[in-house]
């Protein structure tokens, strides 16, 4: 099957919602969690093999009730398997989520809502800076 420009595959909307929903402890869950959440929640059959199936596209034909499981354990709508457009949507929101997590990113974006639109521009101007620094170094991030 040939993938169109510009849409995710079945497998890619799964394998980014592993990548960016994550446990409380910010590690990202198992397949066999998720597949047993969906298990539960379905009454169905819904094997960790299956879900890695689906997960690297070896599969790609799931029916309504295990996409409906997935959603719900992820807490998306089940749209995002099915809309392109509002897939893209969702997970730009989940990103934002994920990022929100992490609380130096969380205490920055608190502090920054009390800035002007001028004190905003200048703080993103200076993040421009940094990614590009970051970047030309080979995208060296130090951990804390």
């Amino acid at each position: 099957m040939v993938k169109e420009p510009g849409k995710s595959t079945l497998a890619e909307k799964i394998d980014r919602l592993f990548h960016v929903v994550r446990r409380p402890d910010r590690e990202p869950y198992s397949n066999e969690e998720v597949a047993k959440a969906c298990r539960e929640a379905t009454g169905e059959s819904f094997s960790t093999t299956y879900l890695w199936q689906l997960r690297t596209g070896r599969r790609d034909n799931p029916t309504k009730r295990h996409l409906e499981a997935l959603a719900k354990f992820f807490g998306v709508p089940p749209a995002y398997f099915f809309d392109d457009e509002q897939s893209a949507k969702i997970a730009e929101e989940l990103a934002l989520l994920g990022a929100l997590r992490d609380a130096g990113v969380r205490d920055l974006a608190l502090r920054a809502v009390t800035l002007s639109a001028d004190g905003l521009d200048t703080i993103s101007d200076m993040i421009d800076a940094i990614a590009r620094r970051e970047a030309s170094r080979g995208g060296q991030k130090k951990e804390n």
